[in-house]
């Protein structure tokens, strides 16, 4: 009885492993997944046809402009896996320094998952422990910091919250410094598009995800690391970000491209295995090289604007004014950068629309009409022109002034 007991619980361990049942491992065997690299793979993903994904959610982002280019539910709130810490990362860099040392506690060093291999009490720089986190997704790394940083894990997700908020993600939320899954753990693809955009303006955090291999030291045992990014070093541009794995998030991954000068970031949350994380992500890729070109809209604007001024200012009344005309000036963008369709280049336009008069007072900023851009008739861009001075209303002793010097005018050309 006591033989046969113990078989069937040998046989459920088997079972359990062969099914991949540990639910709170985060970036774990995925990565021995072998991703062909083919070239015939990456030539088919070049193709103006919308990209077909097994992903749930994924979005094209536009560093230079803020721009979605292409988006799939990339609103809807998800759990994000181990791609949470770019969060974890950017707190961390903006709050403590990188030689500072940490004390593995016995809670960091128990994490389950992927790991980095901390032991309790064992002293690591936070500079290796980042280096933990982002490259081999430690989540013993991540409580390491999360502690050292916050207090505790709970400490240290106000801290990411805060910071979330500060960045305008109000669809994002964080419970854990590492991704595991928990209820209330989210962001949508959109909003972590935009973290790793944040994150990747700070030069460390560049630094590391762009690394592909690199040797650290705990508590003196030197350790060599690989970047579980699969597209780093095999896809021409691709200098980071993050990868994700738990069974509730599936398969994820963050990827930074730079190709002649236009960076942008794709997101794909949700895909079912490693190999379908990466030919979605190489899709969207190849999708927005081939089809997306960064367009300088200010040159036109400007022209185009200068243009309306020279022929229409003067054209605007001031009703009752003391002034009969105005001067203008027009909105400034922040970035006049917008991803374009190449085909669609010869189809931008700028029409100008104004007001004929206005009454006075007039105030400096008071609405005179707009600029509107337009790649058929989809609009793009609008900006305001506004009045670029005050005008007071005439008074009755304006009207009296102007009474007597026209009479006295009168009378000395009848002299």
């Amino acid at each position: 009885m006591f033989r046969k007991k113990i078989f069937i619980i040998f046989i459920i361990i088997i079972f359990i492993n062969s099914m991949n049942l540990s639910i709170i491992y985060a970036d774990d065997a995925e990565d021995s997944e072998i991703i062909d690299w083919s070239d015939e793979l990456i030539e088919t993903a070049k193709t103006s046809d919308e990209p077909k994904i097994n992903s749930r959610a994924a979005v094209i982002y536009d560093r230079k402009s803020g721009k979605v280019i292409w988006g799939k539910s990339e609103n809807e709130r998800r759990p994000m896996a181990s791609t949470t810490k770019i969060m974890t990362a950017i707190v961390v860099l903006e709050n403590v320094g990188l030689e500072d040392i940490v004390t593995v506690s016995k809670k960091a060093a128990g994490t389950g998952g992927s790991r980095l291999g901390l032991k309790v009490n064992d002293k690591i720089t936070v500079n290796n422990l980042l280096y933990g986190l982002l490259l081999v997704s430690g989540n013993d790394a991540a409580v390491a910091l999360a502690e050292y940083v916050g207090g505790s894990v709970e400490g240290f997700a106000e801290k990411m919250n805060e910071k979330a908020k500060d960045m305008g993600l109000e669809n994002t939320h964080f419970i854990t410094p590492h991704g595991l899954d928990m209820d209330n753990h989210y962001t949508t693809a959109f909003e972590l598009a935009k973290m790793a955009d944040y994150a990747l303006n700070i030069d460390k955090f560049a630094s590391i995800v762009n690394t592909k291999n690199i040797g650290i030291s705990i508590n003196g045992r030197s350790k060599n690391l690989t970047n579980t990014n699969e597209l780093l070093g095999n896809l021409y541009g691709v200098n980071g970000v993050k990868t994700g794995f738990t069974n509730g998030a599936n398969r994820c991954l963050v990827t930074s491209v730079n190709r002649d000068g236009m960076n942008i970031i794709t997101v794909v949350l949700g895909a079912d295995t490693k190999k379908d994380r990466s030919n979605d992500s190489i899709k969207l890729i190849e999708y927005a090289y081939t089809n997306y070109e960064i367009y300088d809209m200010k040159e036109i604007i400007h022209e185009k604007y200068e243009e309306w001024k020279r022929i229409n200012e003067n054209r605007i009344v001031v009703v009752r004014g003391k002034r009969e005309n105005l001067t203008t000036c027009i909105e400034e963008l922040e970035n006049y950068y917008i991803p374009v369709k190449k085909i669609d280049k010869e189809k931008i336009n700028v029409k100008i629309f104004n007001i004929s008069e206005l009454n006075a007072p007039v105030h400096k900023g008071d609405y005179v009409g707009k600029l509107c851009v337009y790649i058929d008739d989809e609009k793009i861009v609008e900006l305001t022109i506004s009045a670029n001075i005050s005008i007071g209303k005439l008074e009755f002793i304006d009207y009296l002034k102007s009474y007597i010097i026209n009479n006295i005018n009168n009378m000395q050309m009848g002299l």
